[in-house]
């Protein structure tokens, strides 16, 4: 069974791109475009990882990120946090890894590869 990436990002165009690249990498995909949506589908979908962006309507993903690892059967989800802003190393320090958009999508699969052990 294919891992499943949930990603959480309030820009359309990002999503489609991300899960038309990962699905052609082999990986299940659901998505979320604010820090409320993406709780509930975290608890339905139970993804094995999550690229998260920093900067959304309502609440940003940070937040999410601390109500997430509250949560027993999520708090060693890796996340890897893909923002269009700066300092996004320091945003979320148990990000498996931060890309800054644009980002290099083979790495960002790299990435992807190496954390879940594919």
């Amino acid at each position: 069974m294919a891992h499943k990436i949930m990603i959480v990002d309030d820009d359309p165009h990002i999503v489609k791109y991300m899960t038309d690249f990962l699905a052609d990498s082999g990986y299940a995909t659901c998505s979320a475009p604010d820090v409320a949506e993406a709780l509930e589908v975290l608890k339905r979908e139970k993804p094995d990882l999550i690229t998260l962006d920093l900067e959304m309507p309502n609440e940003w993903g940070p937040r999410f990120y601390r109500k997430m690892v509250k949560e027993e059967a999520f708090k060693n989800t890796p996340v890897i946090v893909i923002s269009g802003l700066s300092g996004i190393h320091l945003a979320i320090h148990g990000a498996v890894a931060s890309f800054k958009k644009p980002f290099d999508p083979h790495k960002l699969l790299e990435t992807i590869k190496a954390t879940l052990g594919d």
